[in-house]
């Protein structure tokens, strides 16, 4: 049989919290203290051995920095072609959206879908036709699916598409792909 000592029994009683909380013990070790002198045992150099680049303060290739021979990544051909500058971005609401938030209301708009923070930003709005409608509401939106279109109209609705700013949205693809071609130039 094992006797308890009265500090065991105290320690299982203590209720756990983080302020109380100690790793096991011997499972963290103290760190060893570098060029404390050659009586530690890690004096001189510090454990990094004789000169060379590696032993000096600020030692610190790049990721994939392989000696001076041209690296993996530059070695190998690329390949393909991302449009994520040009793709159209469309902010996505669903009629279930609309049936929840807009309840003591008529008409959504672009500013009210922004208030209740459906959307935001300049993409435009596309309403999908996930959900059901209760009650006729007219949605102002730049863009409708077939299904949320008919849903609109089943409930008394009217589904209002709003033009789309395409200059503004063609000059901020354009801008960002400059932005993308310069953080590649730079990158090299």
């Amino acid at each position: 049989m094992t006797e308890t000592t009265e500090t065991e029994t105290t320690e299982k009683k203590q209720p756990i919290n983080l302020s109380t909380l100690r790793p096991a013990a011997g499972s963290r070790p103290d760190a060893v203290r570098l060029g404390m002198g050659e009586g530690s045992g890690t004096g001189q150099t510090a454990t990094k051995g004789q000169k060379g680049q590696r032993a000096r303060s600020g030692d610190g290739k790049l990721v994939g920095f392989e000696g001076g021979q041209t690296p993996l990544v530059r070695r190998i051909p690329k390949r393909g072609f991302r449009n994520t500058a040009f793709q159209d971005k469309a902010q996505i609401i669903h009629l279930s959206d609309l049936e929840r938030v807009f309840k003591n209301q008529n008409e959504v708009t672009i500013e009210a879908l922004k208030l209740h923070g459906l959307i935001q930003g300049q993409h435009p709005v596309k309403v999908l036709g996930d959900g059901e409608l209760s009650r006729p509401l007219t949605v102002h939106a730049h863009a409708f699916s077939k299904s949320a279109l008919a849903k609109i109209q089943k409930a008394g609705g009217k589904a209002e598409t709003i033009a789309q700013k395409v200059a503004k949205v063609k000059a901020t693809a354009r801008a960002t792909a400059r932005a993308t071609a310069k953080a590649k130039a730079k990158a090299k």
